[in-house]
């Protein structure tokens, strides 16, 4: 055991020794010390069997007394009395109460041992956790748990709309009615879009994205399909590669936010007038508008 003790010594200061040294030095020397940690150990064992076989030859009562008592099955019912604290019928009488009652007698049987210990460690547990939750502070209390899960919950629902928004494409974009993905899609459209369309939308090399006409249609769905493929025969680039479908999103629906604000010096329409909302009536008194314009010009 001694040296046993000496050699994790030698180890503990060794590897402390090399701490500062090139990682392949501390490996070899761990490595060194593990094999001659094993070599100890194999020639302790050794070393045991060998006393053995010395005392089996020189002290054969006592080699016998250790192999009957090795041999020697264990008493179950022993320890299942001891831990119930049950005494023998014929040890009866040393544990009876003087007092008797119809030819009734008690006995004095003590509390059994298991019972003791359930109580006293209910007991001590209770210390200990009356300590850890209500003095030290060390644990959670059932109101910290509650904060604790809830910032993980959210988190959790953070990370989840985070990738549930990328899976938006242009045929399951709908108009978030709430405005959040506007709000996010601003800086969005100043950081990339502004160049071409203005701060405002109200167009410079690009269309205006503030008035009712539209070149490729002025539906969300229509408008995420432009921001994500592009037009490159019209000098818009696709941003499929540059934003994610969440961006895109939010980027659609600020500009969805940017009809009817009339910013100063609005490009000229651009492409075919929309109605939005309308539906098949608004489609028909869009025709009737035009069929009327036609007239008047021709007249």
């Amino acid at each position: 055991m001694n040296i046993l003790l000496l050699t994790a010594d030698t180890t503990a200061q060794a590897t402390n020794w090399l701490s500062g040294s090139g990682n392949l030095y501390s490996d070899l020397l761990i490595v060194a010390l593990i094999v001659v940690m094993i070599v100890l150990l194999s020639t302790a064992l050794v070393v045991q069997k060998a006393i053995k076989s010395i005392v089996k030859l020189t002290m054969p009562e006592l080699a016998a007394e250790e192999a009957a008592k090795k041999s020697k099955k264990f008493d179950w019912n022993a320890l299942w009395s001891k831990i119930l604290s049950l005494r023998p019928i014929e040890e009866e009488k040393n544990i009876e109460i003087d007092h008797e009652y119809d030819g009734i007698k008690e006995l004095d049987n003590p509390v059994p041992g298991w019972f003791n210990a359930l109580f006293y460690g209910t007991i001590g547990f209770g210390i200990i956790y009356l300590f850890i939750y209500h003095i030290s502070g060390w644990g959670l209390n059932q109101d910290q748990e509650y904060v604790r899960e809830m910032a993980q919950a959210e988190k959790a629902k953070q990370e989840y709309l985070s990738q549930a928004a990328n899976l938006i494409d242009e045929s399951t974009i709908e108009i978030d009615e709430t405005g959040i993905l506007a709000n996010s899609g601003k800086s969005i459209f100043i950081a990339n879009c502004a160049a071409c369309h203005g701060n405002s939308g109200e167009g410079t090399i690009g269309p205006n994205l503030t008035d009712d006409y539209w070149l490729h249609g002025g539906d969300i769905k229509d408008i995420f399909k432009v921001v994500k493929y592009g037009v490159p025969d019209k000098g818009m680039v696709p941003w499929e590669q540059t934003l994610s479908p969440g961006q895109i999103a939010e980027v659609s629906n600020y500009i969805i936010t940017l009809r009817g604000t009339n910013p100063a010096n609005p490009k000229a329409p651009e492409g075919e007038k929309v109605v939005y909302g309308g539906g098949e009536a608004a489609a028909d008194e869009t025709d009737s508008e035009a069929v009327a314009e036609e007239s008047e010009a021709a007249i």
